[in-house]
């Protein structure tokens, strides 16, 4: 027997855009009692940062020896003029909007503003109406125990987001319209972010090619006609058009549909479609103009010197660091299988131009040339072969595969400039061969050693996930991006999580 309010929340998913409601007032009942509760912690921390300021001052005397003593309750008028300033910087900067959680360091960014901008408020209070036994410095030690303390709160409410999305809670569903490379690159910003809190459930587009093939992870859903249908069948809170503007009748009529069933939509305007990290701004005249810049350029300009000059830095201290690990597994290599202990290998660099590749070897002698017989075992998908137990690696081998020791010789490969550090997974020019045409992205810049792909799953992913993945990180470079890459590396590599 159906209970009464089984068959009514049945009920209510029959109805179209009403399970979409229902999510959406749950999501943001939610999201205002997380406000609630960080607006309430920051009041308090606000007050805990001031206590300390006055400790700094008066008892550590920090910076300067005090020249009039007070106690601390001579600074109440002070203490609530601080508190209410922050709070209103806060709410008037954005601190407090109800939007997804930026980076850590927007946000710290964010708070340090909002604060400078409170105590230079209450420096003029004390300034014009409060007596000389008031400290200034006071109030910048508060400050910056302010800063330190909410930093610490924002890094825990991160991480604790984090948690929960990874366990499905306060994720919202987003289906995209359109697979083509718009589409894709919302995919490729999705897959590589889960930290925005999206799952994107699948993809519709026209092309009966396109809107029938997988993208990785990404379910195709077939034609943008069956929106309507679909939204009904799968529980989706957002919708993403990244349909060309030229689709104008077709964009609105598909707004009005996913206005119907109570989803949120996004459209991707025809402007941002160029990705602003390609726009050159030129003044013609006084007239300002964007200029696309070529697809294939890749990392250019002083980008490509700031990441050649991390290469060469860290390649050669890396380099240096690794000889004597390189020393020991030359020698177990040699004690344990004939040939030679480099294995060399012609693999797709920048533009798919050939270069040489250096590895120590993890395989017996001519293992190339059973890899047609073992062609039925191979568990990638895609141009690419991998068997995680392959009967071609030897005991020693397994274990340099285990740490990517095998992959240390590549640090020269860097030196030389066929490769970089960061960068997408060198290829083998037979694979590239296979490439489909929007795969070819990927090697518009040097191979690197480690990568997105490194950190987010390594042979675990598919071919398409690793491409989509490659080209976020070429359109989305930054010295930062690659340090943060090559610190992640690191566990990953202990951890031997996907390495075969």
């Amino acid at each position: 027997m159906i209970s009464p309010s089984a068959e009514a929340a049945s009920r209510s998913e029959d109805v179209p855009g009403r399970g979409s409601a229902l999510r959406s007032a749950r999501r943001e009942a939610s999201a205002k009692r997380g406000l609630f509760a960080i607006l309430i912690s920051d009041l308090a921390l606000i007050n805990v940062a001031f206590a300390l300021g006055y400790v700094a001052r008066y008892h550590w005397q920090l910076f300067r020896d005090i020249e009039f003593n007070a106690a601390f309750s001579d600074y109440w008028p002070i203490q609530v003029l601080f508190t209410l300033a922050v709070l209103a910087f806060f709410w008037l900067d954005g601190v407090y909007a109800l939007r997804r959680t930026p980076s850590w360091l927007d946000q710290i960014w964010t708070i340090t503003g909002s604060v400078l901008k409170a105590m230079f408020i209450v420096w003029v209070a004390i300034f014009i109406y409060g007596p000389a036994v008031y400290s200034r410095l006071l109030i910048a030690e508060a400050g910056v125990f302010l800063i330190a303390l909410l930093g610490v709160s924002r890094a825990i409410k991160n991480a604790y987001d984090a948690h929960q999305r990874a366990r499905g809670i306060g994720v919202s569903n987003v289906l995209i319209v359109g697979a083509g490379e718009f589409g894709r690159a919302v995919m490729r910003t999705l897959f590589a972010r889960p930290d925005l809190g999206y799952r994107c459930i699948g993809f519709v587009d026209d092309d009966p090619r396109r809107g029938h093939t997988d993208i990785g992870r990404f379910p195709a859903l077939g034609e943008v006609d069956t929106l309507s249908d679909l939204l009904r069948r799968y529980p989706v809170d957002d919708v993403v058009i990244t349909l060309p503007w030229s689709a104008q009748p077709k964009i609105l009529e598909l707004v009005e549909i996913c206005r119907a069933h109570n989803v949120r939509v996004h459209v991707v305007p025809s402007l941002l479609q160029i990705n602003l990290r390609k726009l050159d701004v030129n003044d013609f005249g006084g007239i300002p103009m964007l200029s696309p810049r070529d697809a294939q350029d890749g990392i250019v300009g002083m980008d490509w010197v700031v990441k050649r000059g991390m290469d060469v830095v860290f390649g050669g201290i890396l380099l240096l660091l690794s000889l004597p690990v390189i020393a020991i597994a030359c020698l177990a290599i040699r004690l344990e299988s004939p040939g030679p202990v480099i294995f060399t290998q012609l693999r797709a660099g920048k533009n798919g131009k050939p270069f040489k590749l250096y590895k120590l070897r993890s395989m017996y002698k001519d293992a190339d040339q059973m890899r047609d017989q073992l062609m039925a075992m191979n568990e990638a998908d895609g141009p690419i072969f991998k068997i995680k137990d392959d009967p071609r690696r030897t005991k020693v081998g397994r274990l340099l595969r285990k740490l990517s020791i095998d992959e240390l010789p590549q640090f020269w490969n860097v030196l030389k400039g066929d490769m970089s550090i960061v960068g997408p997974r060198p290829a083998l020019l037979s694979e590239v061969a296979q490439y489909a045409d929007w795969h070819r992205e990927r090697l518009r810049v040097q191979p690197g050693i480690t990568g997105l792909w490194q950190i987010s799953g390594r042979s675990e992913l598919s071919f398409d996930e690793m491409c989509l993945l490659d080209v976020y990180y070429i359109e989305n470079w930054s010295p930062s991006l690659d340090l943060k890459i090559m610190l992640r590396t690191i566990p990953y590599v202990l951890s031997g999580r996907g390495a075969y």
